[in-house]
This record gives structure tokens, C-alpha cells and sequence, in this order.
């Protein structure tokens, strides 16, 4: 297998000790395929609806015409969608800023389907635990950091192991049935929630070691292609709209980056199993291109054919189809449990602290308008963010 490990907002070569939820992509080379699970070390994402994906991504990047980052464009659209809350949240705990790579849990997040032998579906979600514990990096010492070694996360887990310390994290499933998920008291498929872990307990499956660095970065990290469209027979997607938007614009966005070609560059390539498709020529063919094969299906001249076992399960779909916006589904539910039941007091303290002294770089009507959201969480966790930026405007006098 291979991971690559990453944040999200800043480009390559940007500190690594930022407030940014963390890319973790797990790619399985398997004798049935390529299966990614193209992760993050959060179980939940700050929308639930496609659509808002692109849109969403251009407010963790730059001002288009500053080119600096923008607290208005992060916290206005954060606002206008409070879907985005519960995420949020968990990006300004302590979990925002997780002390290197090898001290944090990595999430599936989405909901997919597993199918046995049998055909027997489920649902499931992939949870991946560090067996190292979390640990985390106070602001003040990421700041630090930032300038001091803003490689700071790539080098304590390559210098771990290089040195045969080598990081691990046990991997589990959480299992929902269909009958179950009819059931359940909201959509199972919410990428913004989680599934209570004392209702579907986690069942541990393995763990993963990693036990070798790149013997090139640009070949085997640079290039690397991840999707949650590289599935292999019994792991599907399921009704999650989000999955089913990331089917799409993660391959889309390979063939900007890498090429036509990217499923043939070495690190990309199923090498477990023979390649069996009609795909030919191109700019950066790398394989004999599939020599006198035909390049046409169907044919009658010894080319791939169906695979049965790679069909997706049969399910049932009924009632209309309708397009609408899904801004409004239990926004705050679950953010208010995270903000009651979860944080200690310290805790709180520091996930407000955290907030204000970002949003306080945003305009004033921008400022209310997170304070009234987050209001709906816990009107105790709004005032205080009120009164902690009315003291730094106070401050500012």
C-alpha cells in the first residue's frame, strides 16, 4: 500500500503546522485492483451537497485578486452555509493542528456500501486510529514552527522512519444495514455527521505499518493519483452525494494534472493484477500501449470482457427525483453535543479563543453573521465569541 499524507489550503511547500484539516490517502494495491480511500483525519466535511465542492475550495485558497488569504471569502461562505459548522468546529479544538502525521486518526468520512460473497450489502464507514495516540500542537508552538521548520510534519514522519520507528494505525468499520438506515433519525449519508459509535460500535478489520519512505519524492508522491473512484468487487458507493461527486472530480482534475495517461505511471498502476481495459494512446504512454490488442468492445478477438464480480449490488430506488437545495437538514444537532458532551472546559475555552482570533480579520457583518450560527449550537458559545471580539475591537481603540 502507499499513503500520502497532506493539508489542504496552502500549496505545496507551505508549512505543514497550519490550522487545516489534513489529507490522509490510503491506496491499497490489491489482486483485484487499485482501492483508494481517499480520507482526511476528520470524520465529517464542512458540506453535504457536490455542487458547493469547487466553490467551497477556492475560499481555502487566495484572494483571486490580492493573492493572500482571505478571512472574509473563509468566513463568509462558512456563514452562509451552516452545514459547515460541525466541521468547523472540529477544525478550530485541538485537533486542528495535529502534532506531525503520525499522531492523528485518519476517517473515511464518506458512507459506502460493502457487499460479501453472497451479495449481501451494508453500509459501512472506514476509521483508521493511531496506535501512536493523538498529540496535538498548541498555537502558539505551530506558529513557531511555521517559521522555524514549516516541514515540520514531512520530516518527523520520514525521520521516524528512516530511523525503523515505524508509525502504524489500526483500521475499523462501522456497520449500518439497510433496514437500519431507513430507519435512521437522520440521512445516513449527511457527510456532516458522524454515526453514534454506541449505536454502531466500531469492529476492528487490521492494522497498517509503514515501514518504507519514497526512494523518490516526485515519483512516487508527486505523482500519485488517489480517488474514491478506484474501488475494487465488494467495496461500492452508496447514496452519499458527496462520494458520488468525488467519483467524478478527482479523476477529472488527474487528467489536468498528470494526464490522459496517469493510470500508467508506475506508482498508479495496479501491478498486483494485468490492466484489462480499451484505453489507447495519448500524450505520456508509458506501456507497450497494448500492442494488436482491438480497441473496441464488443469484439471477437480475445479482448477484455465483463466481469461479473466487478457489478454493483442491486438496490432499490423509488419515489421522484428533484433537485433542492439540502442547506437546511440538522445543521446543529450534532455540533451541539460536540460543544456540550464532548469538549472539557479547557477546551472550549481554547476552540473560542481560536475562532475569535481568526474571524476578527473579517468585516464586521461577516462577524455577526458566524456569531448568530454559531449561536445555534449553544447561545453560551456565541456570546462568548461576541464578547471575545468585542474585546479585541475594544483592544484595537
Amino acid at each position: 500500500m502507499a499513503v500520502r499524507c497532506s493539508t489542504v489550503g496552502g500549496e505545496s511547500g507551505s508549512a505543514d503546522t497550519v490550522r487545516d484539516p489534513r489529507g490522509f490517502a490510503l491506496k491499497f494495491y490489491t489482486e483485484d485492483g487499485i482501492w483508494d480511500l481517499v480520507g482526511n483525519n476528520t470524520p465529517i466535511f464542512f458540506i453535504r451537497d457536490p455542487i458547493l465542492f469547487p466553490v467551497f475550495i477556492h475560499t481555502q485558497k487566495r484572494n483571486p485578486a490580492t493573492h493572500l488569504k482571505d478571512a472574509d471569502m473563509f468566513w463568509d461562505f462558512l456563514s452562509l452555509r451552516p452545514e459547515s459548522v460541525h466541521q468547523v468546529m472540529f477544525l478550530f479544538s485541538d485537533r486542528g493542528i495535529p502534532d506531525g502525521f503520525r499522531f492523528m486518526n485518519g476517517f473515511g468520512s464518506h458512507t459506502f456500501k460493502l457487499v460479501n460473497a453472497k451479495n449481501e450489502p451494508v453500509y459501512c464507514k472506514f476509521h483508521y486510529k493511531s496506535d501512536q495516540g493523538i498529540k496535538n500542537l498548541t498555537p502558539e508552538k505551530a506558529h513557531q514552527l511555521s517559521a522555524d521548520d514549516p516541514d515540520y510534519s514531512l520530516r518527523d514522519l520520514y525521520d521516524a522512519i528512516s530511523n525503523g520507528n515505524f508509525p502504524s494505525w489500526t483500521f475499523y468499520i462501522q456497520v449500518m444495514t439497510f433496514a437500519q438506515a431507513e430507519k435512521f433519525r437522520w440521512n445516513p449519508f449527511d457527510l456532516t455527521k458522524i454515526w453514534p459509535q454506541g449505536e454502531y460500535p466500531l469492529i476492528r478489520v487490521g492494522k497498517f505499518v509503514l515501514n518504507r519512505n519514497p526512494s523518490n519524492y516526485f515519483a512516487e508522491v508527486e505523482q500519485i493519483a488517489f480517488s474514491p473512484s478506484h474501488l475494487v468487487p465488494g467495496i461500492e458507493p452508496s447514496p452519499d452525494k458527496m462520494l458520488q461527486g468525488r467519483l467524478f472530480s478527482y479523476p477529472d482534475t488527474h487528467r489536468h494534472r498528470l494526464g490522459g495517461n496517469y493510470l500508467q505511471i508506475p506508482v498508479n498502476c495496479p501491478y498486483r493484477t494485468r490492466m484489462t481495459n480499451y484505453q489507447r494512446d495519448g500524450p505520456q504512454t508509458f506501456t507497450k500501449n497494448q500492442e494488436g490488442a482491438p480497441n473496441y468492445f464488443p469484439n471477437s478477438f480475445g479482448g477484455p470482457r465483463e466481469d461479473p464480480t466487478a457489478a454493483q449490488s442491486v438496490f432499490h430506488v423509488s419515489g421522484d427525483v428533484a433537485k433542492y437545495n439540502s442547506g437546511d437538514e440538522d445543521n446543529f444537532s450534532q455540533a451541539s453535543t460536540f460543544w456540550k458532551q464532548t469538549l472539557n472546559a479547557g477546551e472550549k475555552d481554547r476552540l473560542v479563543s481560536n475562532i475569535v482570533g481568526n474571524l476578527k480579520n473579517a468585516a464586521d457583518f461577516i462577524q455577526e453573521r458566524t456569531v448568530n450560527v454559531f449561536s445555534q449550537v449553544d447561545e453560551d458559545f456565541g456570546a462568548r465569541l461576541r464578547d471575545g471580539l468585542n474585546k479585541q475591537k475594544r483592544a484595537n481603540l
